[in-house]
C-alpha cells in the first residue's frame, strides 16, 4: 500500500502526500534542503564523518521510496518517505535547540521499537546533542541512576514507559524551564499526541529562523565528538556508560550494510530494540543503504512471523529470540532470502543449522558494547564441510573498517596482562583473551577514568572474552573469563557443554555454571529447558540419565555435568537484553548441598 503519513504539521503532511512511490515523476525538492551546516573554515579535502548524511542523501536520492513503517500504530499502519520522515526528522531537531538543548547536552530517550525512538536517533545528533538511548526493561531506580548519571536535559518517553521516570522528574517536566524536561509520545500520531505538538515547535522554531530547514542545523567539526552513550547491563555492578562517537557510528555503520548484506531493496525488520548499543548501529546501516526499516512495538513471535512471510528481508536478534523463532508453531521454510544477523551471545551450531533450515541465512557476528556492537564477522564458510555448522559457530574475522582482534596469553593466574601483550598460538588450543583496538572501539566511559584505563590497559580494549585461534585466523569464545570452570586442574569451557547440550533434540535452551565439588574443586552443573511437547516431561532423573550417557565420547569425561537440572523457561534468568544471567545461576547452586 502506498505509505501515508500522519503529519501533525500541515507543510510536512502535503510533503507527505506529495512524495509517494507512485508520484515518481513529481519535482525533487531543491537540494539545499538536504545539506546541513558546514563549520566554516573546513579544509577542503575534508567533510567531519557524521552517520546523519546517510538520511540526507537518501532524501535527495530516493525521495519517495518508504523510509520507515509502523504497521502497529493504533488506527492503521502508518509511514513516511524518505523525503517526509527527513522532514519530520528536522523538525524533531529543532524542537529540541528551542527547548534549550546545547551542544553535548545529553537527550534520554525511552521506548519501544517505534517511530519516534527512530526519529530521535537521527534528530539528537543532527542538533549536536548526545543520545541515551535507554533499556526499557530496566527498573525505575536503574532509570533514575542513568538519567542522573549521563545529566539528560531531555527526556522523550514512551506513555507506556513514563513510570520509569522519578516522579519529580514527571511533575517538573510540564514546564519548559525545568532542569529535566519530558516529552510524551502517545504513538497515536495524532493533533493531540504531546509529541507531535513537540515536532510543531521546532516547525515554528525553523520558521522564526528563516526557515532554513537542514541548512540550519550545523553538524560538529569534530567527528570524534560523543555521539552517543550507552549502559551495560551492569548485572554485577553500576551500569557504565558507553561513549560512542560521530566517526565510530558511521564506520561502523557501513560496515554493517556491508556484512549483513542491507541493498536498497532490504526491508529491515526491528526485532533488535533499538535501546540495544543503538540499535547495533543498524539505524545508520538501514539509511547508507537507502532501504525499508519496519518498527515493531512488542516482540509477538506470530506477528514476526507474518512479517517474514510478507517480504522481510533482513532482521537482528540474540540468540535466545533466535530459539523462539524457530521453535514457533508457525516456521515453516520460508520461500524468499531471509538474512539474520545473530549476536549478543555466542548461538550453538544447533541454532545456527534449524535456522538455516527454514531457508534463514545467518549472518554469524560477535562484538560488545564497546565496539558499537558487531565487529567480526564469520565468512566464506565451506558448506560441504562435514563440520560447517561447527565452523559457523566460530566468530569469525573482523570487519573490513575494524582492526584485526587478538588473542593474548595469560598470565600463570591465568589473567590478562596489562602490557606486554602476547599472542597466543594459532593452534586451535591455547586459551587466550579477546583484546580490541582501531576505529570501531568506544573512546572511554562516561565520567569513570578508573574504568576506562583498567579496560583499555596496554592500549588494547580488554573484553573479558575467552578464545582460541585457528591456523586460518579465526577465533572462536571459549568462555566469558568468569564462567570458566576449574574441574581437577582441567579448564572446562561451559559454552563447549552448552553446545553439546543444545545439539539433543529435546534440549530448547540451557546452560551451565560450576558447582562446588568436594573432590575436584567444580563441576559443571547444567540448567536445561525443554522444548514444549518433548517425551521427557515429567521424566527429569531419566532424562538427566540418557543425557550424560549420549555426551561420553562426545567432550570430555570431566567436562560432562555432574548435575542436570530440569527448569522451566521463566526459572532462567536473563539480562534486559536477552542474555542468561550466568552470575544468577552461581548464586543459586552455592545454596545446593
Amino acid at each position: 500500500m502506498p505509505p501515508q503519513s500522519n503529519k501533525p504539521a500541515e507543510r510536512l503532511h502535503q510533503v507527505s502526500q506529495h512524495l509517494t512511490p507512485s508520484s515518481s515523476s513529481s519535482p525533487l525538492p531543491a537540494a539545499f534542503r538536504w545539506r546541513p551546516a558546514l563549520p566554516a573554515d573546513l579544509p577542503v579535502n575534508h567533510t567531519p564523518l557524521n552517520p546523519i548524511t546517510f538520511l540526507l542523501k537518501a532524501a535527495l536520492i530516493r525521495p519517495n521510496h518508504p523510509a520507515l513503517v509502523h504497521p502497529g500504530r493504533a488506527g492503521g499502519e502508518v509511514s513516511w518517505t524518505y523525503a517526509a520522515w527527513a522532514e519530520r526528522v528536522a523538525q524533531l531537531a529543532y524542537a529540541l535547540r528551542a527547548r534549550g538543548l546545547g551542544d553535548g547536552d545529553r537527550v534520554l530517550v525511552l521506548g519501544p521499537n517505534v517511530p519516534f525512538v527512530a526519529d530521535a536517533l537521527q534528530a539528537v545528533p543532527a542538533a549536536k546533542g548526545v543520545l541515551v538511548v535507554v533499556n526499557t526493561r530496566l527498573s525505575a531506580p536503574e532509570v533514575q541512576f542513568i538519567l542522573e548519571n549521563s545529566g539528560a536535559k531531555i527526556v522523550l518517553v514512551d506513555e507506556t514507559l513514563v513510570k520509569l521516570l522519578p516522579s519529580d522528574v514527571v511533575e517538573s517536566g510540564r514546564t519548559k524551564g525545568a532542569k529535566v524536561q519530558v516529552v510524551r509520545c502517545a504513538d497515536t500520531g495524532r493533533d493531540d499526541d504531546p509529541y507531535e505538538q513537540f515536532l510543531r515547535e521546532g516547525a515554528a522554531h525553523d520558521k522564526a529562523l528563516g526557515g532554513k530547514e537542514w541548512a540550519g542545523l550545523e553538524f560538529p567539526r569534530d567527528e570524534e565528538t560523543t555521539m552517543a552513550i550507552t549502559y551495560t547491563s551492569g548485572t554485577t555492578s553500576r551500569p557504565k556508560g558507553v561513549e560512542l562517537t560521530l566517526r565510530g557510528c558511521y564506520l561502523a555503520a557501513i560496515a554493517n550494510a556491508v556484512e549483513s548484506r542491507l541493498t536498497d531493496s532490504s526491508r529491515f525488520l526491528w526485532t533488535l530494540p533499538m535501546f540495544h548499543v543503538l540499535g547495533w548501529c543498524f539505524p545508520w546501516s538501514s539509511t547508507m543503504a537507502m532501504c525499508t526499516q519496519i518498527c515493531l512495538r512488542t516482540m509477538d513471535y506470530s506477528v514476526i512471523w507474518d512479517a517474514f512471510f510478507n517480504g522481510v528481508t533482513h532482521y537482528n536478534a540474540a540468540p535466545t529470540v533466535q530459539i523462539e523463532i524457530v521453535n514457533h508453531p508457525k516456521a515453516r521454510k520460508l520461500d524468499h532470502s531471509l538474512y539474520a544477523t545473530i549476536a549478543g551471545a555466542a548461538p550453538t551450531a544447533t541454532l545456527i543449522e534449524e535456522l538455516e533450515k527454514l531457508g534463514i541465512t545467518v549472518v554469524h557476528v560477535y562484538g560488545t558494547s564497546e565496539a558499537y556492537g558487531p565487529m567480526t564477522r564469520t565468512y566464506y564458510v565451506d558448506r560441504s564441510s562435514p563440520h560447517y555448522y561447527r565452523d559457523m559457530a566460530k566468530q569469525g574475522h573482523s570487519f573490513l573498517t575494524a582492526d584485526d582482534i587478538r588473542v593474548v596469553r595469560l598470565t600463570p593466574d591465568g589473567e590478562c596482562p596489562t602490557d606486554d601483550l602476547i599472542e597466543t598460538a594459532a593452534d586451535g588450543q591455547e586459551v587466550g583473551e579477546i583484546v580490541l583496538r582501531g576505529n570501531i572501539v568506544c573512546r572511554g566511559y562516561w565520567h569513570n577514568e578508573e574504568a576506562t584505563k583498567k579496560a583499555f590497559a596496554g592500549s588494547f580494549y580488554h573484553t573479558g572474552d575467552l578464545s582460541i585461534r585457528y591456523p586460518d585466523g579465526t577465533f572462536a569464545i571459549v568462555d566469558r573469563a568468569k564462567d570458566f570452570i576449574i574441574s581437577g586442574g582441567e579448564n572446562v569451557s561451559s559454552l563447549a557443554v552448552e553446545n553439546a547440550l543444545a545439539a539433543h533434540d529435546d534440549v530448547l535452551e540451557c546452560a551451565v555454571v560450576g558447582r562446588a565439588h568436594e573432590k575436584w574443586g567444580e563441576r559443571p552443573h547444567a540448567y536445561v529447558v525443554l522444548k514444549p511437547g518433548s517425551s521427557w516431561h515429567g521424566k527429569h532423573a531419566e532424562f538427566e540419565a540418557s543425557v550424560k550417557g549420549g555426551l561420553r565420547g562426545k567432550i570430555s569425561a570431566f567436562a560432562i555435568p555432574e548435575w542436570i537440572e530440569v527448569v522451566k523457561p521463566e526459572d532462567l534468568p536473563k539480562t534486559s537484553t536477552g542474555k542468561i544471567q550466568k552470575v544468577a545461576l552461581r548464586e543459586r547452586v552455592k545454596k545446593l548441598k
